[in-house]
């Protein structure tokens, strides 16, 4: 709006659609978290929404240091070399294997998953979880920057941290909804 009202046209539709991107990206993505938080008791008597959340954060950021390890272990094949050239096949595929065991191993805990519905919840959170990842790879490529920030010495920026789970909360609280709402 700023720019409409000093008359500026030049540059407004990508002005316009970075803000959009980025806000769909970051604010509505992770509202799915919140999301999960009022799901009823009822429909999760294991936790509740609390303990699909924690089940959906630890998963997502356990796998992305499994897909992490295991790419640096045995990692041969990049996935993406332009875009992210430390993810590997390898990685991608032991990080989802080794959550889909925790995944399972954790359900019966946290969630009224049934093992199968485990399974599909860890595949929709690994896959996601890399998608997310490297679409952020991506973006700050096209911003020529190595980290979206600098608050977390290392690490890069919060939306480093998070990344992943701006693909994997949005489908991981709809796939439980559908199931179980």
């Amino acid at each position: 709006m700023c720019m409409v009202l000093i008359g500026v046209t030049d540059g407004f539709l990508r002005a316009a659609g970075t803000l959009h991107w980025g806000l769909m990206a970051t604010v509505f993505s992770i509202s799915h978290v919140a999301f999960l938080l009022v799901v009823p008791a009822a429909v999760n008597p294991n936790g509740g929404g609390p303990a699909l959340v924690l089940y959906l954060v630890f998963l997502t950021q356990f796998n992305d240091v499994a897909q992490f390890l295991w790419g640096k272990s045995l990692g041969r094949h990049k996935v993406v070399p332009t875009v992210s050239p430390g993810k590997t096949v390898e990685g991608l595929l032991g990080g989802l294997a080794t959550t889909t065991v925790l995944a399972v191993v954790l359900a019966p805990y946290l969630t009224p998953l049934t093992r199968g519905w485990a399974i599909c919840a860890d595949v929709i959170i690994g896959l996601s979880g890399f998608i997310g990842d490297v679409v952020i790879s991506a973006l700050k490529r096209d911003l020529g920057v190595k980290d979206s920030g600098d608050l977390l010495p290392g690490h890069g920026g919060i939306l480093d941290r998070i990344d992943s789970l701006t693909y994997t909360a949005p489908l991981f609280f709809h796939f439980v909804y559908y199931l179980f709402i």
